[in-house]
């Protein structure tokens, strides 16, 4: 499924309306311009083949196998779609880049969420998460594929395709991100019991993907909790937000 979607987006919302996507997909892209005889998915699965082999090495070989099959698969379903289909542009630029970031995004998101990559800059981001652990996912794509899109416009002279990519990236980064991080939002838990007078009371935040766990915990403890969920509109702290000096 997550397949399908990535080739959807890339066949119907970034090829036919000239929106340069991010990863070995936009150099593909590129290729397929400069030699229209490459098809993008072939040429996607030939640049992958060394970054699988670098996160083989990191992760050993069986805890690719899943990803080195969502790859192919993805890469030759932009293929067949591309010779079964003729996409035509979107009247509208605009919604074009943000569904095809929303898209894209959101096959990305779940199969990272699974444990997935589909390689390029994904795969990339991975490899570099180990270094750079305090920057998101999304953001660590999101910055590769602005190295690409500028080389797209630099080769192609093509400025509204790559600020038409920019844009399809960073809503791209924003789904990803909500996806397999969830929303960035928090909220603040109160659990206690009010009978008029002075109890303890148990205040934690966490974010909506948590709260599940946490309802099945509380219960677990204590049957009888009295608990009270509410948002919390700014949490600074390990895990959430943090600021400067300069922003207090």
């Amino acid at each position: 499924m997550c397949g399908a979607l990535y080739a959807v987006a890339f066949d119907w919302l970034f090829q036919p309306n000239q929106i340069v996507t991010g990863g070995v997909t936009g150099i593909g892209q590129v290729l397929h311009r400069l030699i229209p005889a490459l098809p993008v998915g072939v040429v996607s699965i030939a640049l992958n083949i060394p970054l699988f082999v670098l996160l083989a090495r990191r992760q050993g070989f069986r805890s690719c196998v899943r990803s080195f099959c969502a790859m192919l698969t993805g890469s030759v379903m932009i293929d067949l779609l591309d010779a079964a289909v003729a996409f035509r542009p979107m009247e509208n630029q605009f919604l074009a880049c943000v569904y095809a970031g929303v898209l894209f995004g959101l096959s990305i998101g779940l199969q990272l969420r699974a444990g997935i990559t589909t390689g390029g800059s994904d795969l990339a981001a991975r490899l570099l998460k180990y270094r750079y652990l305090h920057i998101s996912i999304g953001r660590l794509c999101l910055m590769i594929d602005l190295v690409i899109i500028a080389s797209y416009a630099v080769v192609f002279r093509s400025v509204d395709g790559a600020l038409s990519g920019i844009v399809a990236m960073y809503v791209s980064s924003l789904t990803m991100d909500t996806v397999v991080y969830g929303s960035t939002r928090a909220r603040m838990d109160g659990e206690g019991a009010y009978q008029g007078h002075g109890k303890d009371v148990l205040l934690t935040t966490f974010r909506p993907n948590q709260i599940t766990a946490l309802k099945q915990t509380v219960l677990a403890i204590d049957p009888g909790a009295f608990l009270i969920v509410c948002d919390a509109h700014e949490v600074i702290g390990e895990g959430f937000a943090s600021y400067s000096e300069d922003e207090l």
